[in-house]
């Protein structure tokens, strides 16, 4: 398992929260968003997805991973 924090602008509400946690879980990672800090935390498998699909699946959110 990796363990990883990103920076990602544009949150600001529940459905913000909504929106990156389910796109994380539909690949198979256990994400967790903190809107004061804007900052994502995510659990997940290598094996299973990588940081590329992880932060292009944020991005389809409309966010943007600094």
């Amino acid at each position: 398992m990796s363990h990883i924090t990103l920076n990602v602008q544009g949150m600001s509400c529940g459905h913000c929260v909504n929106s990156v946690e389910g796109a994380l879980k539909n690949l198979g990672a256990a994400a967790k968003v903190d809107l004061a800090k804007g900052a994502v935390t995510v659990d997940y498998d290598e094996s299973k997805t990588s940081l590329a699909a992880i932060k292009e699946a944020i991005e389809d959110q409309g966010y943007d991973v600094v």
